[in-house]
């Protein structure tokens, strides 16, 4: 999945529609801004500085981010609007029904803003979860107090869920997977580097201070975190790293509910699934065999007071964005400051909207596109994404290193494409999820969180996969690539400038948007996509010694990343971004050469001094225009599997043939890599 996404345009036809019947249609610009580049820099030097220049030296980051670039942006814009859709409904005097979709958006609005009662309450709203952790007296409650904790919203010490069946993508499936360490990553616990040795013990600082504003002394609040980094720790050992989760093969292993009591006795599993409301599971996924054995061996031997530090540490951090001002700034001092180099906090309208957007997504997503996404662009969509695999389908056809029977059923799965534009045919009914101005902000996200679980479970459970079902919301600024259903999404909130601009000539658009299309259609082919066949099965459809020659090409990327310094002593992770490097290749080449098929009988002329090739590259290479802290680097280059900004453009076109004969970049040019050097796999 990208961390952004996009599509094209028929522009013309757009542009005839907007215009008067008896005029002309407006000439169609460059897209090009001129103020948003440096011509001071090389472009075979550094076609980042080039290119986005001129944007990063007019927006310095603010104390509020720690990287602030296109999507943030744009996210800016649309929260904007958001707001504006929101206050309305939160006025006092909005006439909201009671129980409708607009009472329940304008009184959790208003239930986040309220800073007085918030500060009033302090942490009085989680005293009820504290003590239902706190009378706990034998090891066997700790495991149905955890789950009712998990489904409000509360991190466990492993994960369950249901979702598609990856050896049989037609049904869903119960899964098991690893979880429980509140990094994220387990190299914070375990590496030695200076860096990380820092950022670990700021954590256990953060953790003895926010146990202090929940009521416990000194003594007793450093002996819950020793507690919490002694079972988090362990966790982290047994937990995949970011690069093995790339493997699907690593997180899939099937068996009967029998199998599972026997491959891991040690929890009560019957105890388990009935807490979660999964009632006669017969068999299930445990993705992370060792990660859950060592669960069992921490809840059975570890001592019963350090079980109870650590559920009563996931609950006061999950709770801390919900509390008084004083508790969310010590929970923003440490993820903040300290892990991505932010100086202060949102504004609360913006994390007002947020909170709205998470617990009732669809709700404020179809109110959005009605005002904001003309139902028209779905069908231009749709003819732009027609265009791309029309290109992807010669570029597989062209490859040499592949076999015939290969590329018939990569074209086959590239035909068997699900796309999804703008928005979903169907919404989600918030009727069952309860939001009463009367309850705290703490109560609400639990409501929020156990109305999530409860429909996943009746949605998913004992059902076939729902292709119909959207992984993100229309308003979100991103689009995927769903390997199970073989589907490509590219949400409302995506598709406006400078990703798609509709005054603007093809080769903008194809340099954008066309670009966007194209990387999430090589999601399909890339490390982890192409062990999906065209029905989302996990299956090998590659003949004999293709995937080897795949494998080979792909070596040249990940050895190439890796050798990329994104700090003077930081490294980038080739083979943790392989898939999305893959993606940003296969996007470029594949757009490029739709742009050109498109433009074939009609060349573009030159616009703003640039040939429409040069402006191609350029539109590209401004959607990753970004200024980023030191701190946010070394976060995302541990966690992230997209390259950083920089590096999805000095990093991605220097392999890009087309780049070279567009500005004329030869040997004595530093991003230059000799052909026979330069990845080439779509």
């Amino acid at each position: 999945m990208m961390k952004i996404k996009y599509c094209l345009p028929i522009v013309t036809l757009a542009m005839a529609t907007l215009a008067g019947c008896d005029k002309k249609p407006a000439p169609l610009t460059a897209g090009i801004n001129l103020a948003d580049m440096d011509t001071t820099a090389v472009p075979g030097n550094n076609f980042y500085q080039y290119a986005c220049g001129g944007w990063m030296k007019s927006h310095p980051l603010t104390a509020e981010y720690s990287q602030f670039g296109t999507f943030n942006e744009l996210r800016e814009n649309n929260r904007k609007q958001l707001n504006d859709i929101i206050t309305a409904l939160a006025a006092p005097e909005a006439e909201n029904a009671p129980g409708s979709i607009e009472q329940k958006i304008g009184d959790l609005y208003n239930i986040v803003m309220d800073s007085v009662r918030l500060n009033n309450e302090g942490m009085e709203p989680v005293r009820t979860d504290m003590g239902a952790i706190r009378v706990i007296k034998e090891k066997d409650q700790i495991l149905p107090t955890m789950d009712l904790m998990m489904m409000k919203g509360v991190p466990a010490y492993f994960g369950t869920y249901i979702g598609a069946d990856m050896m049989n993508s037609s049904m869903n499936l119960v899964g098991v997977c690893q979880g429980g360490i509140t990094l994220g990553q387990k190299e914070y616990y375990l590496d030695n580097d200076p860096k990380t040795k820092e950022i670990r013990e700021k954590y256990k600082e953060y953790i003895v201070n926010l146990f202090k504003l929940f009521g416990v002394d000194e003594y007793n609040a450093k002996w819950n975190m020793e507690a919490v980094m002694e079972i988090e720790t362990r966790l982290a050992k047994a937990s995949l790293s970011m690069v093995e989760l790339r493997n699907p093969a690593n997180s899939y292993h099937k068996m009967t509910l029998d199998e599972l009591k026997k491959e891991v006795p040690g929890i009560n599993w019957d105890v388990h699934f009935k807490a979660l409301g999964i009632e006669g599971l017969k068999e299930l996924s445990l993705d992370h065999p060792k990660f859950i054995k060592e669960v069992a061996d921490i809840m059975n031997d570890v001592d019963l007071d350090k079980q109870k530090a650590y559920m009563t540490w996931q609950l006061i951090n999950a709770s801390a964005g919900c509390l008084s001002d004083e508790i969310g700034e010590e929970q923003f001092n440490f993820f903040g400051r300290v892990m991505s180099g932010q100086q202060e906090r949102s504004a609360r309208w913006k994390r007002a909207v947020n909170t709205v957007e998470s617990c009732l997504g669809e709700a404020l997503g179809q109110m959005y596109v009605k005002q904001y996404f003309p139902a028209e662009a779905k069908e231009r969509m749709l003819a732009l994404v027609k265009n791309l695999q029309a290109s992807l389908k010669e570029r597989i056809q062209a490859q040499e290193w592949m076999s015939d029977s290969t590329k018939t059923r990569a074209q086959e799965k590239l035909d068997a494409f699900y796309v999804k534009i703008g928005y979903p045919d169907k919404w989600t009914d918030y009727t069952d999820l309860v939001i009463d101005k009367e309850s705290s902000y703490w109560v609400t996200a639990q409501r929020a969180s156990m109305f999530g679980w409860r429909k996943m479970v009746a949605d998913r459970y004992n059902k076939p996969v729902d292709r119909d079902e959207w992984q993100m919301t229309p308003q979100t600024i991103n689009a995927y690539y769903n390997p199970t259903t073989n589907e490509i999404c590219f949400p409302a909130g995506i598709l406006q400038p400078p990703f798609f601009d509709m005054a603007a000539d093809d080769a903008y658009n194809y340099g954008a948007i066309g670009v966007v299309i194209g990387h999430e259609m090589t999601h399909g082919f890339d490390d982890q996509g192409r062990q999906f066949d065209k029905n989302g099965n996990f299956a090998d459809w590659w003949a004999e010694g293709d995937a080897d020659k795949f494998k080979e090409r792909t070596q040249v990327m990940v050895d190439f990343f890796n050798k990329i310094n994104v700090l003077p002593d930081l490294k980038a992770n080739g083979q943790l971004t392989l898939g999305e490097n893959i993606a940003d290749h296969g996007g470029l080449n594949v757009a490029f050469q739709a742009f050109k098929n498109a433009t074939k009988d009609a060349p573009l002329e030159v616009k703003e001094g640039f040939t429409p090739e040069q402006r191609f590259f350029l539109a590209y290479a401004r959607l990753w225009a970004s200024n980023i802290r030191e701190e946010a680097i070394r976060s995302l280059t541990k966690s992230d599997p997209h390259s950083l900004g920089e590096w999805r453009v000095n990093g991605a076109l220097p392999h890009i043939d087309a780049w070279y004969e567009a500005f004329n970049v030869t040997e004595g040019d530093s991003l230059y890599i000799p052909k026979e050097q330069r990845v080439n796999i779509w």
